[in-house]
């Protein structure tokens, strides 16, 4: 039997309820796909975000991290944020480019000489109107990652100048422009998912890759690869992208604080990727690999064709426009 005070309190607490939005008491569940190994900076930040979210909606909101391509490769995760099937993912330019055309732009070979001059141009116009491309696409821009500059390995020589490469077999991503780079410079593309590049590296499918520097040590690429070029031929940013069909569910306060949390995760991902390299190098000869310098010269005059056909095709006006941005920085 209930007691007088028992039932006064219970009344109490449930007329208190009533006045409280529903939204603050519903648990929000997101999940967080991408395709870096635990260690990468890419999973680092998507720790931090889901951290940072879980605090500031006082833990309401609760971020499921899924690593290592557990939920499919970038091309399934972009097709799956597109339909809602996947909330978030920090995924790869060369998936989201065969959406968004447009993102193809920032791979342009030799582009940028550096993290930072790339991140000014991200961070402008023209980031913004690549965030409303992809919109319209299904997909809400909450950061530009970094995935770094991307370098040669292989299994065979020293890759020092564009000759080196007639005839390698290198594996590439689904990115159309890494395909043109290495065709450009005499070598026999073939797209493998990066979650089956060590196996494909180890059993010859493939004689080489590209990557930075970062994803090829966080993957261990470095114990069936003792060669690296440092090639420095392509940036690549990693867009961190939230399904628009989620974001669209979100209140005001909750888009409010996944912006928020993205801007810090963004932060540290940027940083721990421009850490990384120096670091990397004497690491990676420590463990017995060949670390080279190029003939970047030769190099950019190899791949000077590529910027041609871009600026011809019907993304040109904006291949156009990052090109004289990053000049002009």
């Amino acid at each position: 039997m209930i007691d007088r005070n028992t039932f006064t309190r219970t009344l109490f607490a449930l007329a208190i309820s009533a006045l409280v939005p529903l939204s603050a008491h519903a648990q929000t569940k997101l999940t967080l796909g991408h395709g870096a190994a635990p260690g990468n900076p890419r999973h680092e930040a998507a720790v931090k975000f889901a951290d940072t979210l879980k605090a500031r909606s006082g833990g309401r909101i609760e971020v499921q991290v899924a690593p290592s391509a557990q939920l499919g490769d970038d091309a399934a995760m972009v097709t799956a944020l597109r339909t809602g099937a996947l909330d978030m993912s920090a995924n790869s330019q060369g998936a989201v480019s065969n959406a968004v055309p447009e993102y193809a732009a920032f791979g342009m070979p030799f582009l940028f000489g550096s993290l930072s001059q790339a991140w000014k141009l991200l961070d402008g116009p023209l980031g913004k109107e690549l965030a409303d491309k992809s919109a319209e696409k299904g997909m809400v821009v909450l950061g530009y990652w970094d995935n770094g500059i991307r370098h040669m390995s292989n299994s065979k020589r020293p890759l020092l100048k564009p000759e080196d490469l007639k005839g390698m077999k290198m594996r590439t991503p689904p990115d159309a422009v890494t395909v043109d780079i290495m065709q450009a410079l005499g070598a026999e593309a073939q797209q493998i998912k990066f979650s089956e590049l060590y196996v494909a590296l180890q059993q010859g499918v493939v004689d080489g890759q590209e990557n930075p520097l970062v994803n090829i040590h966080a993957s261990k690429l470095y114990e069936v690869q003792k060669f690296i070029s440092l090639t420095g031929h392509k940036y690549e940013m990693t867009p961190f992208l939230m399904s628009k069909r989620t974001w669209d569910k979100l209140s005001d306060a909750d888009k409010k604080a996944v912006q928020e949390s993205a801007t810090e995760a963004t932060a540290l991902q940027r940083k721990l990727s421009q850490e990384s390299d120096d670091k990397l190098i004497a690491d990676l000869k420590a463990k017995g690999v060949r670390i080279d310098n190029v003939d970047k010269a030769a190099f950019e005059k190899g791949t000077s064709a590529v910027d041609d056909k871009w600026m011809a095709s019907p993304i040109g006006a904006y291949v156009k426009k990052v090109i004289a941005g990053a000049r002009a920085n």
